[in-house]
């Protein structure tokens, strides 16, 4: 039997004929041919993906303000009642989604979205318990506020990730007003760390600081939309969109700083250099663990680390919405060693990859008729 014969046949076991499940396709890549099956499709922009356990579906954030469930054979459920109102201009809107590391106990859903206030936006972050019938967000709680909120509708960043010690931490843009993300007295262009309340750690960097935010664990990122925890080393990994070139991957450490806007591979969209810029690297700064000189507009990360394709295990996986692609990146310890383009020929702003516990990726196109899809290698 041919493997798309195959592939098709297995899917019709585990969820029966459903037409949420109608389009399955083979496209290449280095490792062989990777089965891509539409899932849902009709979202408004998906922004982010939470696998739900035990084969309940997903949790889909959609830009202009809705979260839906989506069921494992694709029906999209009306928009959840409890989520917060966002502002829905240009970059903003609703943005990451995450569920708690004892969801299954707890229930509670983390999302990450633009806040109007004082005449401009800023990044919120909250989480509310998921309903018993998954119609609705319970009793939701803000834990945490960007300020002051300078933004005018671009770089919110925003992802969210929690290490093993149960810490959130909270990948964020510059507002697009460079200069802040070196200021300590401002949470814009920063990775924040705080408790799943809201609380601040006491180890955190700058708390002792006076004139700092406590709630900072790095500092001088541009436009921060990927987030991701390895889990080989338990470290936190971020990547952030350059300007015109120069998107970067970092592992930010505690009080360190990553340069932007006073390094940068980057130049502005005018053709012009960063006003601020010193150079592409500056004493006093970390430099990227990797660097694009060109820029694919990453966004979205998930560290491959399932069983179920063992010829992508080691590999960080990052979608590009202006490159239209999801990147795989082949690493050995922190280094990358390799990247290939995946999803090419789909011609489809990719917006986030998240490892299912089925050991499948599940991935957005972000679109006004955007798509959540399911890859696996054909031949594993």
């Amino acid at each position: 039997m041919p493997l798309k014969s195959l592939a098709t046949f297995a899917l019709l076991a585990l969820f029966g004929s459903q037409p949420g499940l109608a389009e399955e396709r083979q496209l290449p890549s280095e490792l062989g041919p990777v089965d891509v099956v539409t899932i849902a499709e009709g979202l408004r922009n998906p922004w982010a993906v939470a696998v739900l356990p035990d084969g309940q579906g997903f949790l889909v954030s959609e830009r202009p303000g809705m979260l839906r469930r989506v069921s494992a054979t694709g029906e999209l459920s009306p928009p959840l009642r409890g989520v917060p109102g966002v502002f829905a201009v240009g970059q903003g809107g609703l943005l990451d989604v995450v569920l708690s590391p004892d969801f299954a106990e707890d229930r509670l859903v983390y999302l990450s979205y633009a806040e109007a206030g004082d005449g401009a936006a800023g990044t919120a972050v909250g989480r509310g318990r998921l309903s018993a019938d998954s119609r609705a967000l319970e009793n939701f709680t803000v834990i945490f506020r960007q300020q002051p909120k300078l933004s005018t509708g671009t770089h919110f960043g925003s992802r969210l990730v929690f290490d093993q010690q149960g810490h959130l931490f909270i990948a964020l843009g510059d507002n697009n007003d460079r200069p802040t993300a070196q200021a300590l007295d401002k949470l814009q262009g920063k990775l924040v760390r705080i408790y799943p309340d809201g609380r601040i750690p006491e180890d955190n960097p700058f708390v002792e600081r006076a004139g700092a935010r406590g709630e900072i664990w790095s500092y001088g990122h541009r436009n921060q939309q990927g987030a991701a925890l390895n889990p080989w080393s338990g470290r936190v990994w971020t990547h952030e969109h350059g300007p015109r070139g120069g998107d970067e991957i970092n592992i930010p450490e505690a009080g360190k700083n990553y340069g932007w806007p006073l390094a940068t591979h980057g130049i502005n969209y005018s053709m012009l250099p960063i006003p601020e810029a010193r150079g592409k690297t500056l004493e006093g700064t970390e430099p990227p663990l990797h660097v694009w000189e060109k820029s694919p507009a990453i966004s979205g990360m998930a560290f491959y680390s399932g069983e179920r394709f063992a010829a992508w295990q080691h590999s960080l996986f990052i979608g590009a919405l202006s490159g239209q692609a999801l990147i795989r990146l082949h690493l050995d310890g922190n280094r990358v060693v390799r990247e290939e383009r995946l999803l090419e020929s789909l011609n489809a702003r990719i917006r986030d990859v998240r490892q299912g516990p089925d050991g499948y990726l599940y991935v957005l196109t972000d679109a006004p008729q955007g798509r959540l899809l399911r890859l696996g290698l054909a031949s594993e």
